[in-house]
């Protein structure tokens, strides 16, 4: 019998660098760039990217947990983006492109702290992931779905999103 698909919600600075790398994997079975943990509702772009509504450029990912268990999506998460630095990634500053997580369920939660603590030894300064519980998610603009798959050549793709893509291929023997 399949398992029933869970989500969680990912922020590691810019949405489509996240997109494009989770959604090469099995069991990622929908993938939605949005705004979630701030105040404000129904929230555009330009207000995220204003820096005031504390909310995050995120991706809401579904999977299918006997084909992706959320220990793998951590993992992978943690391979894309750099979970020790705080409001940034990359050439994005701000709050917005926080690393932060969202989880729906308290078994979420959990394995999220256990994942936490065995991975900690692996940096030399503190994880500054914030992980809550996710309130609401709004999902952003259409544009920017599958934006990397859409626009290859666009200068931040080919700069910023491409050697993320790269770095999660390889470890994760990816062609």
């Amino acid at each position: 019998m399949a398992s029933e698909t869970q989500s969680i919600v990912f922020g590691g600075g810019c949405f489509w660098c996240t997109e494009a790398v989770f959604s090469m994997f099995k069991g990622v079975t929908k993938t939605t760039p949005g705004y979630a943990g701030g105040q404000m509702k129904n929230p555009t772009y330009e207000d995220v990217c204003g820096g005031d509504t504390g909310h995050a450029e995120v991706l809401k990912i579904e999977y299918d947990p006997d084909v992706a268990p959320l220990e793998k999506l951590l993992d992978i998460f943690f391979t894309m983006h750099d979970p020790t630095l705080l409001n940034r990634q990359d050439a994005d500053v701000g709050n917005e492109y926080r690393s932060i997580i969202l989880y729906n369920t308290d078994s979420q939660k959990q394995i999220i702290i256990d994942f936490f603590s065995a991975q900690q030894k692996n940096f030399s300064k503190p994880i500054v992931t914030e992980v809550k519980k996710l309130e609401a998610f709004y999902p952003a603009e259409d544009y920017h779905k599958d934006f990397y798959k859409k626009n290859p050549i666009n200068p931040y793709c080919i700069f910023v999103t491409r050697p993320k893509v790269n770095r999660v291929k390889k470890k994760f023997g990816l062609s």
